[in-house]
């Protein structure tokens, strides 16, 4: 059996079973997640994501090893910036805590297949166009700066959103209590309610995120300009956003209750894209950045930029007392369990 084939077999079959295990016995219909539940299916997604790491890293050898634990971190990290926008997004739509996990569950579960459609007509498009990294280069550079200096991210006004309007117009849609279900009737005609809503606008939300961390993760992946990718590559960088997105639903459980202790999180990522859009440049002169110090970067970026949010308030220009943390944990906890 071919050795790539192998690799995307395994791939599959633990992404069925984790998809499985997930609307089994992670999503119980009705029941909300607490805040020890998804403490528990964090660790379980993180330790998955790190079995295949070293399932990599077993056929691959270290430098393929290296590229899949670089790319993970990468969306990892981005993934903890959606959280921010899926928390506007249900308090937009006042959706019930009850009904949040089967929303992300769905959400997530759409957001993976848009990521597999997407990342396969990028890399198409970057192996036939190779210069249109030097774009997407440029891209990260301006959005990385602009992230770094933008006061407020996570901003969402889903009143003046073109698409929300357009799906207003189009689509037969009721706002009233779903009661937990997709669709309903009303005088023996079928709509949609507000909790189908809320998981297209987490999957389009998603796709919008992939356009900054999808050429961060092919550049991170991507051994030289002008070079098409291996078939391992192209297995690496969908392993680790598929992973990645997987523990998303435990991991917006377990930050929502701290979601605005991160605050210097979007500096710690604005660095990497700046730094992911200036690897993609300097490839025009022929200098390659080895993907050691890429993983050094990551980590050290988005490392210390949440150690800061952890122990350095930003409003009140002053290092956090350590009780103010733990009424933060409690607080969490709280709010994961309503």
């Amino acid at each position: 059996m071919d050795h790539t084939l192998f690799e995307y077999m395994v791939l599959g079959a633990v992404l069925l079973l984790a998809i499985i295990i997930d609307m089994g016995a992670f999503s119980r219909k009705g029941h909300a997640m607490t805040l020890k539940s998804a403490l528990y299916q964090s660790i379980f997604w993180v330790g998955l994501a790190l079995a295949y790491w070293i399932f990599v890293w077993y056929e691959d050898g270290v430098r393929y090893a290296t590229k899949y634990i670089s790319a993970y971190l990468m969306e990892k990290s981005l993934s903890i910036d959606n959280i921010f926008v899926f928390i506007i997004i249900f308090n937009y739509f006042k959706i019930k805590s009850v009904d949040k996990n089967r929303a992300l569950l769905v959400g997530v579960l759409m957001a993976i297949i848009l990521r597999i459609i997407f990342i396969a007509l990028g890399v198409e498009i970057i192996n036939r166009f190779h210069w249109i990294m030097y774009i997407f280069g440029a891209f990260l550079l301006y959005t990385g700066f602009k992230l770094f200096v933008q006061k407020d991210d996570h901003q969402l006004d889903l009143d003046k959103n073109k698409l929300f309007k357009w799906a207003n117009r189009v689509l037969p849609i009721t706002y009233k209590d779903s009661n937990g279900k997709y669709f309903t009737k009303i005088k023996g005609k079928t709509y949609l309610t507000t909790l189908s809503i809320v998981v297209l606008v987490i999957a389009v939300t998603d796709l919008v995120f992939a356009v900054d961390s999808i050429p961060t993760v092919v550049s991170l992946v991507r051994d030289s300009a002008g070079v098409p990718f291996s078939d391992t590559d192209i297995m690496i960088i969908y392993s680790s956003n598929i992973f990645a997105i997987l523990g998303l639903r435990s991991l917006f459980f377990l930050l929502q209750g701290a979601a605005d202790k991160f605050d210097f999180l979007q500096q710690g990522i604005a660095v990497v894209l700046i730094f992911i859009g200036f690897k993609m440049l300097v490839e025009y002169f022929d200098i390659h950045i080895p993907i050691g110090i890429s993983l050094a970067v990551i980590v050290a970026s988005v490392g210390l930029s949440i150690v800061m949010s952890l122990f350095y308030d930003k409003r009140k220009g002053r290092i956090v007392p350590d009780e103010h943390l733990l009424n933060a944990d409690e607080d969490a906890g709280t709010g994961a369990g309503n």
